[in-house]
């Protein structure tokens, strides 16, 4: 991944974004597009996907840029062991924590879909996202058609997902529904909220079991897509993530440290962009998640 750092002066006021890139970037205006359209643009530190954004004077601009020629390095590719699917049509692997769906502002490191093609030899599109610290089953499209069925499907929520979560309590109440809509939080910049001028959003949880020290195992079923929901509904119910503390949860209990916020994509059924028959996609727990759970929530 090459990175641009571009800095808007008095000269590029009121210019598009995507016209600024490819002038001092030196890239293609097609190159600049692909940037903003896969994620791997930021303004001012936020992420921005509009070609057509106009520019102030002093604005930062960071790209991420994929390299071409032999000098680009190939990102590792995935153990073939996380591959729980492929076709010609699509492909199902069991993501690590800890790797991006997009190119962020921090991270150098490949790209899930980056990675997955280095795995099957051919290039993927990411239909859906989990979180960076998130684990479990994403889907990535093989084909143009099979993207756009997968990407209305998800849009649509037909799609059936289960997660595993460790909280630092159990919810409150410990099984249900919670039908609460979601939009940002005005008071902490990149955050989610509980909002009742939010877009709608519904999750059913069980708690599985709880430990001596008040941690619980939850199973959480999201059947709206909203950024961060399960964190944010689960927080909202009294249970935040262990190691989420962007949402309350705590990075330390005791002598146990929690490296990342403890949520797993456990299984996703979803009919087949082409084929249309049910598959049921299912991604073992990882390790750091079992010994967490082991010490805090044993059973």
């Amino acid at each position: 991944m090459k990175r641009l750092t571009l800095r808007a002066g008095p000269a590029d006021a009121g210019e598009r974004i995507d016209r600024f890139i490819a002038a001092k970037g030196g890239v293609s205006r097609g190159v600049a597009r692909r940037a903003l359209e896969t994620g791997g643009v930021f303004l001012d530190g936020r992420r921005c996907k509009v070609a057509s954004r106009g520019l102030h004077p002093g604005q930062e601009v960071v790209v991420n840029l994929e390299e071409g020629g032999r000098a680009a390095p190939a990102p590792a590719a995935l153990d073939r062991a996380r591959l729980i699917f492929a076709d010609e049509h699509l492909v199902a692997v069991d993501k690590p924590p800890g790797v991006p769906a997009q190119p962020t502002l921090t991270s150098d490191q490949g790209t899930l879909p980056e990675l997955v093609a280095a795995l099957v030899g051919s290039p993927v599109t990411i239909v859906h996202r989990l979180d960076l610290d998130t684990s479990g089953v994403t889907v990535l499209a093989r084909t143009r058609e099979a993207a756009a069925a997968l990407s209305a499907a998800f849009r649509d929520g037909t799609p059936e997902k289960t997660y595993l979560a460790l909280c630092a309590r159990a919810p409150v109440p410990r099984d249900g529904r919670i039908d609460a809509p979601l939009g940002k939080d005005p008071a902490r910049p990149g955050r989610r909220a509980v909002r009742p001028d939010g877009e709608p959003a519904a999750t059913r949880y069980a708690t599985l079991r709880q430990g001596p020290s008040g941690c619980a195992l939850v199973e959480a079923r999201p059947e709206t897509g909203r950024t961060h929901q399960i964190r944010v509904h689960l927080a909202h119910l009294g249970a935040p993530l262990l190691g989420d503390a962007r949402y309350g949860g705590p990075r330390q209990l005791g002598e146990i440290a929690v490296p990342r916020f403890m949520l797993h994509a456990a299984r996703l059924t979803l009919a087949h962009p082409v084929t249309e028959t049910a598959l049921v996609l299912e991604a073992p727990t990882p390790a750091d998640f079992l010994a967490i759970a082991a010490a805090l929530v044993p059973g």
